[in-house]
């Protein structure tokens, strides 16, 4: 029987992370992971698809290069040679990961994780069943695309988000079932490639719970392409044919027929706790599954964490980072909770979507008197530059005393913009800060300084409103 101060379940990004800093702390650290080291981010989420659609955006960006003088002749893409790229992307940072488990002294086995007891978790693997004495464990499993009744993953012309991201060919024809972040960063990926793309959304908007200022000029974009929207819609049944799928979509004014090579379903993901066993020990679950936990990611059942998506949204990995570490240093006896004030969002749509804090919406909500400010990149040089001007920055800020409370950005670049941002929120900073800050010109990072002078009543390169 092998012995370990903790075993992790799950070797993502919050249980790799977790398993890293337990063993820093001189912890004896197993690290369980069933199929996948890295976790869905780094082999069917976040990673492949940002290398995709990098590529989709470098392809519309040389078709287009004729107007900014450049002259490029019979530009195409290779699929196969860009499948074997992403997965060599990959292959680097799982190989940077297992290094770095090695590095730092954690054993990892690769098996099937069962808890069996507070102390103890029985692990299948190839070389047969083994029990692990653990003093503590922290469950760290992921989610699951979750399926429609009626509409199941076939992996053929009923597809998830992982075998989109192994399509050899963009199809003609791609129904895209759910409007939020993944749905819409594939619509707009695989629309950039060639693909006819229609979008079915339950609710009245794209991005449901996005501030709707940044989500309408997305969907512009989307539909000045040709792509289709249908909201408040749902697909009431679907046929499978051959090689493609006609789906009977309610759009609440009557039902449509609409055809298509594939289907990606995407309307969320659900926990992956079945296999854990976890009912055994009493570990409290929320209504759809997600593990509770309170700020030390400890659950209900004293020596038992859980981090990462497994505890329910935001389903975001750099989340999962830092609960990976609370727990571990929780584990370790160290005073440490998860106390940050925001949690940082980016969308990889066209144009990307970044959000920092609270909405104007969500701060009113708050009791807050606010005072919200808008910076157009349109006015920025870098963007111009760039040919890029489609966007703003918008900070919102409390009326009473400049802090600042949330910021939202759509236009290029803005998942790396809002970094800026989540530091100032997370420090307390006020509209002023940002002013004074002096930032490099001509840069895009200069729009959160105009929005913020903008919203100290003074202004520069736009007209005081």
């Amino acid at each position: 029987m092998k012995e370990a101060d903790l075993t992790v379940i799950g070797g993502g990004p919050g249980g790799y992370v977790c398993a890293i800093r337990a063993a820093q702390l001189g912890l004896r650290t197993l690290l369980v992971e069933e199929k996948w080291l890295g976790g869905e981010c780094l082999w069917a989420g976040c990673i492949p698809s940002k290398s995709l659609i990098t590529v989709a955006k470098l392809y519309e960006k040389v078709k287009e290069a004729e107007k900014f003088g450049l002259l490029i002749d019979g530009a195409r893409i290779d699929y196969a040679a860009l499948q074997k790229w992403k997965s060599q992307v990959i292959s680097k940072l799982v190989s940077g990961i297992e290094a770095l488990c090695k590095g730092n002294g954690v054993e990892l086995v690769m098996g099937e994780a069962e808890v069996g007891g507070r102390e103890k978790v029985v692990v299948r693997s190839k070389e047969g069943v083994e029990e692990v004495k653990t003093k503590r464990i922290v469950i760290a499993t992921g989610t699951r695309p979750a399926e429609l009744p009626g509409i199941a993953f076939d992996g053929r012309v009923v597809i998830s988000s992982k075998e989109a991201l192994e399509l050899t060919s963009p199809p003609n024809e791609l129904l895209v079932v759910g409007g939020g972040v993944v749905g819409l960063e594939f619509a707009c990926m695989y629309q950039k490639l060639g693909s006819r793309i229609t979008v079915v959304e339950l609710t009245e908007q794209l991005l449901p719970g996005a501030d709707p200022d940044l989500v309408r000029l997305v969907q512009k974009n989307f539909e000045r392409r040709g792509g289709k929207v249908y909201l408040k819609s749902r697909v009431a049944a679907i046929e499978k044919m051959q090689a493609s799928v006609v789906a009977k979509v309610d759009t609440g004014a009557g039902v449509i027929s609409l055809e298509a090579d594939k289907l990606l379903l995407s309307v969320g993901r659900k926990p992956r706790t079945e296999k854990l066993n976890l009912s055994t020990i009493g570990v409290e679950t929320d209504q759809r599954g997600f593990i509770k936990t309170d700020k030390r990611m400890m659950t209900n059942v004293v020596g038992i964490y859980a981090v990462g998506d497994v505890r329910g949204p935001p389903l975001l990995a750099h989340k999962a980072f830092k609960e990976g570490v609370v727990a571990a240093e929780s584990a370790a006896g160290l005073p440490t909770a998860a106390e940050w004030t925001t949690v940082p969002d980016a969308i990889f749509t066209d144009p990307e979507i970044a959000t920092a804090g609270l909405t104007e919406a969500r701060a009113v909500a708050a009791g807050y008197t606010v005072k919200k400010n808008r910076f157009p990149f349109a006015a920025l040089g870098r963007a111009l530059s760039t040919g890029e001007p489609e966007g703003f920055v918008k900070i919102v800020s409390d009326a009473s005393n400049g802090v600042v409370l949330g910021v939202q950005i759509v236009g290029p670049e803005a998942s790396n913009l809002i970094s800026e941002a989540a530091l100032a929120i997370e420090m307390g900073a006020t509209v002023e800060d940002i002013a004074l800050t002096i930032h490099p010109h001509p840069t895009l990072s200069e729009g959160l300084m105009e929005a913020a002078e903008a919203a100290e009543g003074k202004p520069i390169h736009q007209l005081k409103v």
